[in-house]
């Protein structure tokens, strides 16, 4: 079955197609879920939420972009949501906020689940500016306008987790490396 033939049958609510659906695309939204929540059974839920959505909302697609790309977005609108009505956010004074130097690691130097583990450990606010901004290359404005904050708050925030980040790296390195 193709990709197109499989949206037609998701828009009729077809549960084998939509089966399909999850089959082909699960591994790739639950990385984005993973790095949007503060563990894997989060994620996990997550995840399902996201693929409620999406079968809701199958027949919004246009066939205007990607439809992965498309899924995307759901699924990070999805998990935003979420944690948009949590309200964790921190509202700074916008002249309060230093540029922070980029943090710089060796791939190799630092396992992957490691790496994921701190960033899942980011308070709310912090992990999805972070996600956003980082991994997902959201500029200060449209993560503002996404989470309902300022643009000051998101860049205090991204400035934030990179410190939390850059700090437990080095914890690490010091343990694991004995420099």
């Amino acid at each position: 079955m193709t990709l197109d033939e499989l949206i037609l049958k998701c828009k009729k609510q077809d549960a084998t197609a939509q089966g399909e659906l999850y089959k082909q695309y699960n591994r790739i939204l639950f990385a984005i879920c993973l790095r949007y929540s503060p563990n894997y059974t989060e994620a996990e839920d997550n995840l399902q939420d996201a693929f409620i959505t999406i079968f809701k909302k199958v027949e919004q697609y246009n066939g205007k972009g990607s439809f992965e790309g498309w899924m995307k977005r759901v699924t990070v609108n999805t998990v935003l949501q979420k944690y948009r009505k949590q309200r964790t956010f921190e509202i700074v004074d916008e002249g309060q906020i230093e540029d922070e130097a980029e943090v710089e690691i060796e791939d190799e130097e630092i396992p992957l689940d490691f790496l994921l583990k701190i960033v899942q450990e980011l308070p709310d606010r912090y992990r999805l500016v972070f996600s956003m901004y980082v991994m997902d290359g959201y500029q200060h404005k449209e993560i503002a306008e996404m989470l309902g904050i300022s643009d000051g708050t998101s860049k205090s925030n991204l400035a934030r987790a990179r410190m939390i980040l850059k700090n437990k790296i080095e914890e690490y390195n010091a343990t694991n490396y004995n420099t």
